[in-house]
């Protein structure tokens, strides 16, 4: 058995599925590709978007992050990560349409790289892009706010692929002062990323702050 990861060292989409491998106890081999650079051709054969990451498991060739989680936990054993019962893991696929859709782009691009990434690297973050990445950042925590459990995660008693996806970006989100202070508006999401920054597998994939 073979697995092959693509992906770019900064990538939240590529920690997902390292978050889901270290969850699960799987080992695999990991292909550094840069989407910000020329894409190499034996890469756009598997990829044909050109985005990360790419799962090769033997001869199958598996693109999109939900799709490649799902699979990694449908296909081997450890942990399970998606939850049986129709109505939690419905709310499971909610919460990760949620991240991807109203999360990554105010979180992430605009929050965390505006706030974080450039000024670490000298650069000036533009304060416009910050404020518009808070609003939107906070109409989604809000909502995960109301529709995460009673439980210690988003959904029931033990994680969960919504846990690793958002975690994801949380990490980068929380790295500015602007979204620490943001999340710590959310008590129950607070208290969730306090518990998820102890598990081994956020400090084991951690990418550190990028070069550019």
């Amino acid at each position: 058995m073979s697995l092959i990861l693509h992906g770019y060292r900064y990538s939240v989409y590529l920690r997902i599925v390292r978050l889901v491998l270290a969850e699960k106890g799987l080992a695999y081999d990991r292909v550094e590709v840069n989407p910000f650079e020329a894409i190499p051709a034996a890469y756009l054969a598997l990829h044909p978007f050109g985005r990360v990451p790419t799962l090769v498991h033997d001869d199958f060739v598996l693109y999109e992050t939900g799709a490649i989680t799902r699979y990694l936990d449908r296909s081997f054993g450890g942990p399970r990560l998606q939850p049986a019962e129709p109505r939690a893991l419905a709310r499971l696929d909610q919460i990760i349409a949620i991240v991807d859709s109203y999360g990554y782009w105010p979180m992430v691009r605009q929050v965390f790289v505006h706030a974080a990434s450039r000024p670490a690297t000298g650069r000036e973050g533009d304060r416009d892009e910050i404020a518009r990445g808070l609003e939107g950042a906070g109409r989604t925590l809000q909502a995960i706010e109301a529709l995460a459990g009673p439980g210690p995660f988003l959904v029931g008693d033990a994680p969960s692929l919504a846990d690793f996806h958002l975690a994801a970006m949380v990490a980068y989100f929380t790295a500015a002062p602007q979204g620490a202070e943001a999340l710590g508006r959310h008590p129950r999401l607070a208290a969730w990323w306090s518990a998820m920054q102890q598990r081994p597998s956020l400090a084991a994939t951690d990418p550190g702050m990028p070069d550019r």
